[in-house]
C-alpha cells in the first residue's frame, strides 16, 4: 500500500471513530435522556437510567479519544499538534474528567440525600452542589463533543486535500 493510501485510510478512521463517537453522545443528549425524563414515572427512576448510561459513553470516549491521538499521530509523523491530536485529547480529558472526577461527587451527592433531589428546598446545600456538578458533567460531555468535532473536522479537510 502506498504511503498516499495509508495515510487516506488513517484519515477516515479518524473521521469514523469521532463520527461514531458524537453520534452517541448526540444520541444520548438528544433522545435518551429527554426520553428517560419524559417516560419514567419518577425524576429520580429517570436519573437512575440516565446516570448508568454515561459511565459507557464516557469511558467509550477516553477510548475513541486515545485512538483518535493514535491513528492522528500515525498519519502526520512529522507533526504532533494536528487536530486529531487536539481533539482526542480534548475527547479523552473531558471524559475522565466526567467520570472519574464528577461523577463520583454526583454520587456522594445523591447518597447523602433522602430521596428525590427535587424535594430539597432549592438553597439546600446538597441540591446546589447536585445543580453544580449536573452542570459540570454536561460541559465536560459537550467538551469532548467538540473534541470530536475538531478532530473529525480535521480529518474531512485532510482527506479533501489529499483527493
Amino acid at each position: 500500500m502506498s504511503e498516499s493510501a495509508e495515510r487516506r485510510g488513517l484519515l477516515v478512521a479518524q473521521l469514523m471513530v469521532a463520527s461514531v463517537w458524537l453520534g452517541g453522545a448526540i444520541l444520548f443528549v438528544a433522545v435518551v435522556a429527554p426520553a428517560a425524563f419524559a417516560a419514567l414515572p419518577t425524576r429520580a427512576l429517570a436519573g437512575a437510567l440516565v446516570g448508568a448510561v454515561l459511565p459507557p459513553l464516557f469511558y467509550s470516549g477516553i477510548v475513541a479519544g486515545a485512538v483518535l491521538v493514535l491513528v492522528a499521530l500515525a498519519s502526520r509523523r512529522r507533526k504532533f499538534v494536528t487536530s486529531g491530536t487536539v481533539g482526542g485529547v480534548l475527547v479523552a480529558l473531558s471524559c475522565a474528567a466526567a467520570q472519574f472526577i464528577v461523577e463520583p461527587r454526583i454520587e456522594r451527592v445523591r447518597a447523602s440525600i433522602d430521596g428525590a433531589v427535587e424535594s430539597l428546598a432549592p438553597s439546600d446545600p446538597r441540591r446546589i452542589a447536585f445543580g453544580r456538578l449536573h452542570a459540570a458533567s454536561v460541559l465536560w460531555l459537550g467538551a469532548a463533543s467538540i473534541g470530536t468535532v475538531i478532530a473529525a473536522a480535521g480529518a474531512a479537510a485532510s482527506l479533501r486535500r489529499t483527493a
